[in-house]
């Protein structure tokens, strides 16, 4: 059995902070963001984009880029308007939501722009 460590995570250091299960790995890559995309389109779930400042990031309020992307099935476009977003917020966190209709939820989210430092 592995050990299990102790992750040293304070509010008083932001680049200490996880947001949802992929930020406690390495970040990820273009491609393995792209995945993430098709995985959202392949379910038929709508696609969101939202971003907030590294010290509010643990709180529920992110602000919406946009409105939801309901019904895009563009890879490309999504990962556009989330490249758009991380330009226009250089200094924010930007993640993508997959929201699931059918059940009324999210059925991904993750940070795929950390801010510098943050």
């Amino acid at each position: 059995m592995s050990e299990i460590l102790e992750y040293k995570s304070r509010l008083t250091d932001p680049a200490s902070r996880k947001f949802e299960t992929f930020s406690y790995l390495p970040p990820m890559t273009k491609a393995e963001i792209r995945r993430q995309v098709e995985y959202i389109v392949a379910r038929g779930w709508n696609p969101a984009i939202e971003h907030t400042e590294p010290e509010h990031a643990g709180g529920a309020y992110w602000y919406m880029w946009k409105l939801p992307m309901f019904g895009e099935t563009s890879v490309d476009r999504i990962l556009a308007e989330a490249e758009a977003c991380h330009r226009a917020n250089p200094r924010d966190h930007v993640r993508l939501i997959g929201y699931d209709n059918r059940r009324q939820t999210q059925g991904a989210a993750m940070v795929i722009y950390r801010a510098k430092g943050g």
